[in-house]
């Protein structure tokens, strides 16, 4: 017992004296510029924690909106399995610490054997003859003895050169881009929902707008019509009224089609069967909300595909010190113990007890180059991983800039908008003035009718723009999402429950 002893203690001063081999770990370098381009001269940034984190959609002030994405966390199917992704992840961290420990085994078994014949020497073992020879002599089996075990043995190999801490750091590393990914997932559905749901509301706006058009052109076409019963105007009047009323009610009939599409996406981003869920019209009162931006160097922290490839990053560069670990020997320590006897009544008497103990120690002495190819492409996957995290997050930049540049025009272009509006209402009235006094013809009001309805229906368009890059800009932004909501990898194991939503 005392060689078991030192054995022990050898294994464990090794253990813990041994260090990781391979390259520790730092995120690939990105240099960030100080300001984003296209907020220059717009919008004072407010502080980043000004935007509301998880329900960043409140800042909209919509209650029929705040209702249904309240309903994603719960019901999203897209979002469920995400979580459950997250949760293999995190069994397989508990299952690379697992080689940490000893693997210990027990078994129980009995067996009966003998020899036939008297000079055959064959074992005989469940009725077949293994070895020996058997003559016509032989007279049948002699001898059988019975033998009953019960061992149990152990089974350690010292994590002497970092190979199975540098797996469990990869498994870390792994679940945590999966919690990223979790998290990515959770903001793109609740950005879909919030997008999906305003484009809507502006089918909504626009169904208005072609019902007051389609009411106006009813009254227009009356007016030609008595004008026409008088003789005052040709025929020709009344069917260029009667043409422009019809196109209104096929545009209203159009929007009406895609609106049902709309609803009928909101429903399976709530987890609700189309057909158990409807929408009833809405006026559209929500403005596009000042949304904080902060500096650019806080962004790569805030989003959460962005943290999926840095983790993937550092996983990838753990499998290098993983292939490196192979080019080392492998010590195990192995024990066993346990009884042994031909009587099952005798089995678990002292003399009964047999032991064993000794170390093994192993070295690949050729191995056709394997674990200098394996070697190779590990560092290459960490050369392909570390290019994808600098590609991440300049496309995050670019969406930044891209909806803030948005923005910015779209409010310019609402005002204009605005004064074209307000010149096509007034040059449309003047034109059905100057019709009903007969100094000019319908197609003035044809003509003046078309720019107006167009122009109110670009201002719709636009205000539908402005929301929409609103919610992207604040999905480009994070959330309000921060890289420290991921979970430690200390802390990550099948126990642990997936990374929930703040807002809930």
């Amino acid at each position: 017992m005392r060689l078991a002893q030192r054995l022990v203690c050898v294994a464990a001063s090794a253990l813990l004296g041994a260090c990781a081999v391979g390259p520790d770990y730092h995120r690939p370098e990105l240099p960030t510029p100080p300001a984003y381009k296209e907020n220059a001269g717009w919008k004072v940034a407010s502080p980043a924690d000004a935007l509301k984190r998880g329900a960043w959609w409140e800042a909209f002030g919509d209650a029929q909106l705040d209702d249904l994405e309240r309903q994603v966390d719960v019901s999203n199917q897209s979002l469920k399995q995400a979580e459950a992704q997250y949760r293999q992840a995190a069994a397989l961290v508990s299952g690379a610490r697992a080689s940490l420990w000893p693997t210990v085994t027990a078994s129980l078994s009995a067996t009966r054997s003998g020899r036939y014949g008297s000079s055959g020497g064959g074992i005989v073992s469940g009725g077949t003859v293994i070895g020996g020879t058997s003559g016509s002599g032989s007279g049948g089996s002699s001898n059988p003895t019975n033998s009953f075990q019960l061992p149990l043995s152990a089974t350690w190999e010292p994590d002497l050169w970092g190979g199975v801490r540098r797996q469990i750091e990869e498994s870390a590393s792994t679940a945590q881009a999966s919690a990223a990914t979790l998290e990515s997932t959770r903001l793109s559905l609740h950005a879909q929902l919030a997008s999906t749901y305003f484009q809507l509301r502006i089918a909504d706006e626009q169904k208005r707008l072609l019902e007051r058009t389609v009411s106006a052109y009813e009254k227009a076409l009356q007016l030609t019509q008595n004008q026409y019963n008088v003789g005052v105007v040709a025929r020709a009047d009344v069917i260029q009224a009667e043409t422009q009323l019809k196109s209104a009610q096929v545009q209203a009939i159009d929007v009406g089609l895609a609106r049902a599409q709309y609803e009928h996406a909101i429903a399976v981003l709530i987890g609700k069967m189309p057909a158990e869920f409807s929408l009833p019209p809405q006026e559209l009162k929500v403005t596009p909300p000042a949304i904080p931006v902060d500096v650019p160097a806080t962004l790569l922290e805030r989003r959460p595909d962005v943290a999926v490839a840095e983790r993937q990053a550092a996983a990838a560069n753990a499998q290098i010190g993983v292939a490196e670990a192979a080019w080392f020997p492998t010590l195990t320590l192995s024990a066993s113990g346990g009884y042994s006897n031909s009587s099952w009544a005798k089995l678990l008497e002292a003399p009964s007890r047999f032991w064993s103990i000794g170390p093994r120690l192993a070295e690949t002495l050729f191995d056709g180059g394997a674990r200098r190819a394996q070697n190779a492409q590990a560092r290459a996957a960490y050369d392909a991983a570390a290019a994808n995290y600098r590609q991440v997050s300049l496309a995050a930049f670019q969406n930044v800039e891209d909806n803030l540049a948005a923005l910015r025009i779209l409010e310019q272009e609402a005002v204009a908008q605005d004064d074209a509006v307000k010149s096509a209402e007034r040059a449309l009235a003047i034109s059905i003035n100057q019709y009903r006094a007969g100094t000019v013809s319908y197609l003035n009001v044809v003509t003046a009718s078309a720019t107006a309805f167009s122009n109110e229906r670009n201002a719709i368009q636009i205000l539908g723009n402005r929301l929409e890059d609103s919610v992207q800009l604040i999905k480009a932004l994070g959330g309000g999402w921060q890289q420290d909501d991921l979970p430690a990898a200390g802390e990550i194991d099948l126990h642990a429950p997936a990374p929930k939503d703040s807002a809930r």
